[in-house]
């Protein structure tokens, strides 16, 4: 079964991530079950959520469902297995020259394979998924032949490739669209109608290369729930708080900017930065993330996931597709990670200098990585260390 228009992520409902108020055990069991009742039927999870506890919640809440009425789209890459978590930034991709060579690459990934569809308690995945990868993860032949190998093996129908968990990658991932586009299926990129920079960028090199795009963070940090205004109050460890400084205040008034083509239509704020996003040809399913936000008087998640499994087949006029996109422009708004012009040194984990590879998808796509990749909203001093 390939995915469908939308989609449930096990990041929903804060009890893997931190945001919002976190959902007990049963809470979020029951918000799957109504999510597969209400009509959504593809599943997203990533192995390292928990440590394998999503894979493992997801499983249990699906288990009582026909497995070929739902799409399962696991996610691998993060080495929690023999990797040492490292605050923040997480634990390691499998690719870390520090935890392997390329020859244990096809072992890491069929045996992270394996154990994911047990936690899930299936046999086989439809999607599988490339999870926030490093510059080795899109680009290296060794990866991919062993990402190929659990496909041929059965594991999975499709492949695909989810940049994270940060915003950028916008070279890294055209360049992963070109040297692997017989491989790939699917690609997961964050876009919505307030953040339209840099995803729209890779937008045309996956119609070219014909690879089919899921859309996170539709929601815009829960903007576009229409329940996070001005002054909101956010949980001390909420990952939201990471965000630059008077984001609400300034999403919350291009909001109102655009409401009046969701009235016009009949639908919600959510259903319009679905179908905004759908409205860009590649985008072929979205997954907002679904948020219980503090406080007795938020919106409950299971309206928000209504909203969700109830969007209307309506298509967007190009005038109005434009103007939102016009109240949303973002270019510049933050540091990007990835193959990044700004970044000088060793590479990181999640942000590297540019390769004459990267140089190359550039020239070749008419990007300037100078400026259509920096920070050009950043004060000059935060520039320079940036």
């Amino acid at each position: 079964m390939n995915l469908t228009l939308t989609a449930f992520g096990t990041w929903n409902g804060g009890r893997f991530m931190n945001f919002g108020t976190p959902l007990n055990e049963a809470h979020f069991a029951a918000l799957i079950h109504r999510a597969y009742e209400k009509g959504i039927r593809t599943f997203m999870t990533a192995d390292v959520y928990g440590a394998g506890a999503a894979d493992e919640a997801l499983g249990k809440a699906l288990a009582g469902f026909p497995r070929a009425s739902y799409c399962l789209v696991g996610m691998i890459g993060h080495d929690f297995y023999s990797g040492l978590r490292d605050g923040q930034k997480g634990f390691p991709r499998f690719t870390d020259p520090r935890l392997r060579s390329a020859s244990g690459y096809a072992e890491y990934v069929q045996m992270a394979a394996e154990k994911s569809l047990e936690r899930c308690k299936t046999d086989r995945f439809d999607c599988v998924l490339l999870h926030n990868p490093d510059s080795i993860g899109y680009s290296s032949d060794a990866v991919w032949k062993a990402m190929h190998r659990i496909q041929e093996q059965g594991m999975t129908e499709y492949l695909g490739v989810a940049p994270g968990p940060a915003n950028g990658f916008t070279l890294d991932l055209i360049l992963c669209f070109e040297r692997f586009k017989d491989l790939l299926d699917w690609a997961m990129i964050i876009l919505n109608p307030l953040e339209p920079w840099p995803g729209s960028m890779a937008l045309p090199a996956a119609v070219k290369c014909g690879v089919d795009l899921i859309t996170r963070v539709v929601d815009y940090g829960g903007i576009f729930h229409d329940d996070v205004k001005p002054g909101h109050t956010f949980g001390t460890k909420d990952h939201r708080t990471f965000r630059a400084q008077g984001w609400v205040e300034q999403g919350a008034a291009k909001l109102e900017a655009v409401r009046d083509i969701a009235e016009k239509h009949g639908i919600t704020m959510l259903q319009l930065a679905c179908l905004w996003n759908l409205s860009q040809e590649p985008v072929k399913s979205v997954v907002p993330t679904l948020i219980q936000e503090v406080g007795d008087s938020a919106k409950p998640i299971e309206a928000k996931l209504d909203e969700l499994a109830s969007l209307p087949e309506i298509t967007l006029t190009s005038d109005e597709v434009a103007q939102i996109r016009e109240v949303g422009e973002n270019k510049g708004c933050m540091a990007l990670k990835g193959g990044n012009p700004e970044h000088t040194g060793e590479p990181l984990p999640d942000r590297w200098s540019l390769t004459p590879d990267l140089q190359a998808v550039a020239s070749r796509w008419h990007i300037d990585p100078a400026a259509d990749l920096t920070y050009a909203h950043a004060p000059a001093t935060a520039r320079a260390v940036a």
